[in-house]
C-alpha cells in the first residue's frame, strides 16, 4: 500500500481544496493517521473508497477523542548572545491548545487486503461548534458507532441516518465519556453489590430530605 505521504498528494490531487494534514502517533504503535477539514471531509472518504489503487471498502472501527483544552510544554533551542558570544541556549515554551472533538476511522480494504488508513475529523470545539459531517452514508457500519460517539461524546453528525442516543437514556444529560464530566450522585437504588454507589445513593437521599 502506498504511504500516508502518497495518499495525501493523490488526495489533494483529486479534492480541489481539501486540507489535510498527516498527524504523528508517539506511542510505540507510531500509526500515523491523516486528518481532513470538515468541508471535503465527505469527499474526501469517497476518493479512499472508491479509488482503484485503495479501495478501502471497510470501516472496522469508528471511535471519538476528547481534547480538553491544555496548556502544551515543550523545550526548544534559541540564539541567544550571552557575555558578547553567540550560544544555543534550551527555552520553556508554553502554548494553549484549544479544545476539541475528534472522530477517528480505522479503514481497510478488503479487495485489496490493506489497511488500515487512519482518518480523523475534528470539532471547531467542545461546545457549540461540536458538528461533523457523517460518514455512514459511505460505510454503512459507521452508523451505531456514531450514534455512539453522540451519546457518550456530545459530537453531532450531520447527515447521519438515525442520529440518537443508543447506550444513555433519551432524557439523560450530558456525555460521559467526557474528560470533565461529572458523575451524578442521584442514581436510583438497585440492589447491586456495588456498595460504594448505594453509599452515594444513600448520602444523596439524606441532603435532599434534609431540605
Amino acid at each position: 500500500m502506498e504511504t500516508l505521504e502518497q495518499i495525501k498528494s493523490r488526495v489533494e490531487a483529486a479534492v480541489a481544496g481539501a486540507q489535510l494534514t498527516v498527524v504523528p502517533n508517539d506511542s510505540p504503535v507510531a500509526q500515523p493517521s491523516l486528518l481532513v477539514d470538515n468541508a471535503h471531509a465527505v469527499a474526501v472518504a469517497g476518493f479512499l473508497r472508491d479509488d482503484p489503487e485503495l479501495q478501502l471498502d471497510y470501516c472496522s472501527n469508528m471511535t471519538g477523542v476528547d481534547w480538553p483544552e491544555a496548556e502544551l510544554t515543550e523545550k526548544i533551542k534559541v540564539k541567544q548572545v550571552v557575555d558578547g558570544v553567540e550560544k544555543e541556549v534550551e527555552e520553556v515554551k508554553k502554548t494553549l491548545r484549544p479544545g476539541c472533538l475528534e472522530a477517528v476511522y480505522h479503514l481497510y480494504s478488503m479487495a485489496k487486503k490493506h489497511g488500515p488508513v487512519i482518518l480523523r475529523l475534528r470539532t471547531e470545539n467542545r461546545a457549540d461548534k461540536n458538528h461533523l459531517p457523517s460518514l455512514t452514508p459511505l460505510w454503512r457500519g459507521c452508523e451505531f458507532q456514531e450514534r455512539e460517539a453522540y451519546d457518550l461524546f456530545g459530537i453531532v453528525f450531520d447527515g447521519h441516518p438515525d442520529l440518537r442516543r443508543i447506550l444513555m437514556w433519551d432524557e439523560f444529560k450530558d456525555h460521559p465519556m467526557r474528560k470533565d464530566y461529572v458523575e451524578p450522585d442521584d442514581y436510583e437504588y438497585e440492589p447491586t453489590p456495588h456498595d460504594e454507589l448505594v453509599e452515594k445513593v444513600k448520602a444523596h437521599q439524606a441532603k435532599e430530605a434534609s431540605v
